[in-house]
Formats: C-alpha cells, structure tokens, sequence
C-alpha cells in the first residue's frame, strides 16, 4: 500500500468533510483515492433512504467512473431517459432525446439516490484513512490560518476535531456556510410541490414526462428498480395540511393510473423550489460544495449533478496541495471555476421552471404555439434533442492557461471528450481508464519527450504526469517513438482524429478532472509547459518541490 498523507502537526486530518450527502461522499472517494486523511461528519444516524435527486447525467457517470465505482453505480440507473413535455391535454410539446455520449456514458440517466448513494458510501470502505461518523452535527467552526477546529456535537456531548481544510457539503441549510459568514443569495419560490414516490411503478413506461398543465403542472417519472416518481403543483388556496393528506395525493394521481386506490406509496413530501447562490465557495479555509453553495430547481435535473462536479473540480486541487505538490492559492481557483456555471445552471432551471408553471390559460396557449412553432423548426429541434442548450463548464480563469492556443475559439478550459481507444495492451476501452487519476500530457502523432523536452517532460513526470501519443489504428504497433514512460493510444473509432481536426493545438495538458488545463502546438509545447506549472505553483522555485515524491494513489485495502 501507498503510503497516506501525513497530517499536517497539531491536526487530526487533512480534510473534515461536513456533511454524508452525495457530494461529501464523492469528495471523500475523491480524497480517498489520493490517500488524504479524511473524516466525514453527519448529523443524521444514517443515510436518507428516500429518492432525492432522479437524473444523473455523463459528467456526474465519468466521475463515477474515476473513483472506481461505475460499475457499482451503473445496476441503479436507466440509461438514456428521455424526457418528454407536453400540454394540458398531454400533446407533445418538445422532446429532449440526446443519444450521443462524447464523455463515454449516456447524457441522461434515471437512478435511485439512496442506492447509489450507498454504493459511495461503501466505496469508503476501501481506504482505511477515511472514515464516517454518523450522528455528529457540526456547532462550531474556527479557522486560525493554519487549521479550522470544529466541535462536534453528539449524543454523548461534544468533542473537537481540527484540519486543514473544512469542506461544507452540509445541504441549504448549510452550517459550514453560517460559521463561514457568507451571504446565500438569490430567490425562493413562493410555489409549493407535492412529490409522491412509489413502488411498483404502475405505469411502467421508461421516461421523464413534464405536463405544462395550466389546470395542475405536473412531472411524472420512471425511476430504476420500479419506482416512479409524480410531482404535482400545490395551488395558492390549497393549505399544507391538505397536501399532506394521503387521499389528496391519491385524488391527484387518479387520472393518470386505473386504480389509484392500489398504489405502494414509499414517500410524500412538500417542498418549494430555490433559485440560490452562495457569496463565496470559499473563506479561508473553509469551502463549500453542493446545496450548500447553490441551490436551483428541478426541473433540469441539475442540482445533484452540480454537486457532483463541485466535488470533481475540489478534490484533486485539495489532493494537491494537501501533498506538497501545488500552493495553495491552487484552492482559489475553485470559486473562480465553478461559480459561473453553478449559476447558469441556476438560471437555465428557473427558466425551464418559468416555461412550464404558468396557470393562465392564455398565457399557457401562447407558450404551447411558440414551443410548437419552435419545434418544428430543424436546427432548434436538433439543439433541443442533443440537449446542447445544457450550460457546459468552460474555465476562462483558474487552472487553466489560454495563453497559448493557436485555435480561436480555443477548447482550454472545457472537458476532453472519452472516447475507446486501443493501446497494445488493452482493447476497445475507455480514454479515462488508459490516462488514469492524475494529470495526463496528449500528442497527436509527436513523442511527447521530443514536443516537450528533457525538462520539462521529467518535471511532469515528477508531478505524476502520464504521457500519451495518439496515433491512428494502423500505426499501434510500430515503434519508431517508443520510449518506456509514454503509452501509445490508438484512435479506435476515429473519434480522437475527428476531436484535433476541429483544432489547431495538438498538445494537450489534461488536469484529474479531464479539464483541458491547456493546449497548444507542438513548438509551443514547452512553453506552455512552464506557463502551466507556474499556473498550478509547482514549478520550482516557487515554494513547491515539483521534483519531490510523486503523488500515489492509496491501494483499496482488502
């Protein structure tokens, strides 16, 4: 086994994660992975065991993926879920049926939360410096410069814990984000929803339908392992007594299922939709992540997923420097990249949510004639069904070095796309299994050593840097660059080829995410490569030893 991070003198982690959601359990895998100490706290005695969350997207799968739990996830899931709006009298409206998966898994997928949950949460089990402690609420948090102590707060009383950094991924109600001083912004529907979660789905049929109903809005959902989800909107002269009636519920189901009196009700809730933003995702040392840094509606299927992503973006970053193998102005650049899109996300389900709740039935008839009008028009039916309005994360600032692209509107910053590659060892796999957890350096038809350099090469390589030549399929085997610390690629189905003939820069720098951190051409390669590692405060001479030990990856124990 690796060894783990040493705690930094006089703590008891390196990171305290507050909060057993999905995003603290996905940053703690993410931690985990990289061998960083890490303690989970929550205040509740367990998991929640109700559908949360219903639709996962690729982004949330490929990070799945790189913790080495997709194929645990993947039984609670229903792949390429279509989701369907329609009108008051259930006439199809517009479709969103996006069938590609440039990222190597479906766009949209219906899952179980509290499974999937779980399976993050046993995937901790594989790293015996993470550990959960259940029914402990976080009271208090102080940061002193070099450490945050927090009191805990438990049956038995209290007691204290200190760390590096303290990640609130405590929910919209976030403790982490009070003791942090940070304003949460934005606005909060004044419209309720009832959401009713059933066994035995009695519908059966696969997909999302969302019923632009002025009468009643209302969503109607297949979810994995035969629950089905109904969600309908609670009416201004309707009080939350009534909606918290069993045989209200029931009335409301009735037009859509035969015998409404048969049904196997696992779960009713009421809630309202948030349209929020915190100030800051970061304070010091303290960060927020997921529903305690943004909130947004439904009705895109947003919420869990950005959380997701927040994870994605933080963890490597804290992995990194945690390690000594980046400063840590590093952590800044997770506000400056995810804020953006956590808040077009935001505005993107707000207006969705807009769209499809008005109850005047004239305006209703309005939207329904220009939806259609739309609809019926190519371009924006293919930009509809390949969801390509969805908001997809491009760092301007960050971790990210523009500087050098030669292509004008330059793909730095955006994720690399995961096709399946060949190698001579492996076949037909996924890019992301091949360039492994950490950072990874791409050429396209050049040697890596060569494009870059003797310096700058084995300065990545010191960092943990992975070094790729793609070739084309009939090339695999031939020999003339082989060099024992690069891996040859082959472009299986032309995917690769097709993705740099779009471009200009046929170098690419690609960070743990699968963010292109920077790209460029072969000539300008060691340029960027120093501009880079100034970029992530690793170059040496600035405080970091970037030729010291290579970060390792922490073996599951078994």
């Amino acid at each position: 086994m690796s060894e783990q991070s040493p705690s930094a003198p006089g703590t008891d982690v390196d990171v305290l994660v507050v909060g057993a959601g999905p995003v603290g359990l996905t940053l703690a895998n993410i931690l985990g992975m990289y061998g960083v100490r890490t303690r989970v706290v929550e205040e509740r005695p367990t998991l929640i065991d109700y559908p949360r969350g219903v639709g996962l997207d690729d982004e949330s799968l490929r990070t799945f993926q790189s913790i080495g739990l997709i194929e645990q996830i993947l039984p609670h899931t229903t792949p390429n879920q279509f989701m369907r709006f329609v009108d008051g009298r259930r006439r199809l409206l517009a479709e969103i049926a996006p069938t590609d998966a440039q990222f190597g898994w479906p766009k949209r997928n219906g899952f179980v939360q509290p499974l999937v949950d779980a399976e993050l949460l046993a995937g901790l089990s594989r790293y015996p410096h993470v550990e959960v402690v259940w029914g402990a609420g976080m009271s208090s948090a102080t940061d002193s410069g070099d450490r945050v102590a927090a009191e805990l707060v438990t049956a038995a009383g209290t007691s204290a814990v200190t760390a590096r950094y303290l990640i609130g991924c405590d929910g919209g109600r976030s403790a982490t984000r009070r003791q942090m001083g940070v304003s949460f912004e934005g606005t909060t529907s004044s419209t309720r929803w009832l959401v009713v979660d059933l066994a035995t789905d009695p519908l059966g049929h696969p997909n999302l339908e969302v019923a632009a109903d002025p009468a009643r809005p209302n969503v109607s959902v297949s979810i994995a392992h035969g629950i089905r989800r109904f969600e309908f909107m609670i009416h201004d002269d309707e009080s939350d007594e009534l909606a918290e009636d069993p045989a209200f519920a029931q009335r409301l189901i009735a037009p859509f299922v035969p015998h409404p009196d048969r049904l196997e009700v696992i779960g009713r809730r009421v809630y309202t939709h948030h349209s929020r933003i915190a100030g800051s995702f970061r304070n010091g040392r303290m960060f927020l992540a997921g529903d305690a840094a943004h909130l947004m509606p439904v009705w895109q299927g947003q919420g869990y997923n950005s959380g997701i992503r927040d994870a994605a973006n933080l963890g490597w970053k804290l992995a990194a420097v945690v390690t000594g193998k980046a400063g840590d102005g590093l952590l800044d650049s997770y506000d400056l990249e995810r804020r953006k899109h956590a808040r077009a996300m935001i505005d993107l389900s707000t207006m969705v949510g807009k769209v499809i709740s008005p109850t005047d039935h004239r305006v209703a008839a309005v939207r329904d004639v220009l939806v259609r009008a739309a609809a019926a028009i190519p371009p924006v039916r293919r930009y509809v069904l390949g969801m390509r309005f969805k908001p997809m994360p491009k760092y301007e600032r960050g971790a990210v070095v523009h500087t050098w692209s030669r292509t004008p509107k330059s793909a730095v910053g955006t994720l690399f796309i995961q096709p399946r590659v060949d190698t001579r060892d492996q076949s037909n796999v996924l890019l992301d299994e091949v360039l492994g957890p950490w950072f990874a350096v791409l050429c396209w038809n050049n040697a890596p050593r060569r494009v870059l350099g003797d310096d700058p090469f084995e300065q990545w390589k010191a960092l943990g840097a992975r070094f790729f030549e793609i070739l084309p399929v009939n090339q695999l085997h031939w020999t003339g660059h082989d060099d024992p610390d690069v891996t040859v690629l082959a472009d299986r189905g032309g995917a690769l080829k097709k993705w740099f003939d779009g471009e200009q820069d046929s170098v690419l720098f690609l960070r743990p995410d699968r963010c292109i951190a920077g790209a460029t051409i072969a000539q300008l390669a060691p340029e960027l490569s120093a501009d880079l590692l100034r970029t992530l405060a690793v170059a040496p001479g600035g405080g970091h030893d970037a030729a010291g030990p290579v970060l390792r990856l922490a073996q599951p124990s078994t």
